[in-house]
């Protein structure tokens, strides 16, 4: 047999032993800790090893216990982070699909694989009230950001051929990290971000905003365009959209909305995000509130000629001889990516096994939680909500006590897992709810384990 060749009886044998550990990690979620007792040292004792000049065989699959237990596992008492549940028909999906090992970079290199993804862009696009965009899968909102403002940068202020000029961006000053990052990859730097004030619900000061514009232009700097954050990371924040939108239409700038975290809510509450259609380009992410297991991005755009003018840089190798609409197509032109996964069939598979009504019904459960445990935080005597709870991220505190000790106890109990943010100067503890899998009673375990662990701490 040749190297790396596997016979069919071994290749069967081993999927049916790795199904085995998959289905009883799934079985067991439940009973496991909020999150892993481990440190770096006893990881790196377990997993930091050297490459065998010999093959182990089936004997790799030894190591999966471990691994799952020094894992953050997806359960229903995970609240940290914006952090989706990994739903497990999606990630049967991502195992046919590497199976199926589609370059899903043309319909020429993989042509059921880019149909599948255009489908899926269309549902997504629907989905959110934007019916008719463009756009394509990719690692997650961090990229859907930045291919996004490449694309506003190339339609307001053409810099493929001869560089980068300044350009202004305008976002709360709650916007995700991703997009300072983004103004530095792309040549228009951090100092030309301008972080707009917020209000008392933590979303952009429209009025701030149109101040900031004309001191620019007064200046002579060139603004280009805006971002309008739909779920910021602390607080769930939803900025004014079409207050926003009108905005930019009247000063001629791009107007880009980060929903990596929010957008999906759309499907269950489409009434909170009145002007998102406005729009030019929108990022979300699937592993989050559609329950995807990562990485599964996406990015929409309304202007598929600005995506292909900023994008599309194709040699001849890669040239597609078929001009047949369907069959000429290739991401690799409205898109940064060359070589792509077929992150679309996880979602093909999860969204048609479940349906829409499942999905909103989850999503709306989540946004319940969020209301429930915001509640019974008021009603609390020991404790104070810190901010607003337009989506599902609550934050909140317990009074008088140090809350980072308190966050720290929490997590050491292994019962229940939140973040922290700073509202306001203080540190807050952070609870997000987009996971499928929690419960009333894990909502419930949250106040209890907080209570439990402040007790821990005065002691």
């Amino acid at each position: 047999m040749r190297a790396l060749e596997t016979s069919n009886r071994e290749l069967t044998a081993f999927m049916a032993e790795a199904t085995k550990l998959v289905a009883e990690y799934w079985t067991s979620l439940e009973e496991r800790p909020s999150y892993p007792s481990t440190g770096g040292t006893e990881t790196a004792r377990l997993f930091d090893r050297p490459w065998r000049d010999e093959g182990q065989g089936r004997d790799v699959l030894n190591d999966f216990k471990a691994i799952a237990e020094h894992a953050r596992p997806c359960t229903g008492r995970f609240f940290g982070y914006v952090a989706g549940s990994g739903e497990p028909i999606g990630a049967i999906g991502d195992f046919l699909a590497s199976a199926l090992n589609q370059n899903t970079t043309s319909w020429r290199s993989a042509p059921a694989a880019v149909t599948i993804e255009r489908t899926v862009i269309g549902w997504l696009s629907e989905a959110v009230g934007c019916d008719g965009f463009a756009g394509s899968l990719c690692g997650g909102g961090s990229m859907a950001n930045l291919m996004a403002l490449a694309i506003a940068r190339e339609k307001m202020l053409p810099a493929n051929d001869d560089g980068a000029r300044p350009g202004v961006v305008y976002a709360s000053e709650q916007v995700h990290m991703s997009i300072p990052k983004a103004m530095a990859l792309l040549g228009l730097g951090r100092s030309n971000l301008r972080l707009i004030p917020i209000d008392e619900d933590f979303r952009l000061r429209s009025d701030a905003l149109e101040a900031a514009i004309s001191r620019d232009r007064k200046s002579g700097k060139k603004p280009l365009a805006i971002v309008a954050s739909v779920g910021t990371v602390a607080t769930g924040a939803i900025d004014p959209l079409r207050e926003i939108a009108k905005i930019a239409e009247t000063e001629g700038l791009w107007l880009h909305v980060d929903g990596a975290f929010g957008v999906l809510a759309a499907l269950a509450a489409p009434d909170r995000f009145d002007g998102l259609n406005l729009a030019d380009s929108i990022s979300l992410d699937a592993h989050k509130w559609l329950y995807q297991p990562i990485d599964c991005g996406c990015l929409l755009y309304r202007d598929r000629d600005a995506a292909r003018k900023t994008f599309s840089d194709s040699g001849d190798y890669v040239r597609i001889l078929n001009q047949d609409p369907g069959e000429s197509f290739a991401f690799f032109d409205e898109s940064i990516e060359l070589s792509r996964r077929f992150r679309a069939l996880k979602l093909w598979l999860s969204l048609q096994y479940h349906g829409r009504k499942a999905f909103r019904e989850a999503i709306a459960r989540d946004l319940r939680h969020a209301q429930l445990l915001a509640e019974t935080i008021q009603a609390h005597p020991k404790l104070e909500l810190l901010a607003p709870v337009p989506l599902s991220a609550v934050c909140f505190r317990y009074r008088g006590r140090d809350n980072e000790a308190i966050l720290r106890r929490v997590i050491a109990r292994g019962r229940v897992y939140l973040s922290n943010a700073t509202i306001n100067t203080q540190f807050a503890l952070r609870a997000c709810f987009v996971n499928h899998r929690t419960g009333p009673e894990d909502v419930h375990e949250i106040i209890y384990e907080v209570i439990a662990a402040a007790e821990d701490v005065k002691s």
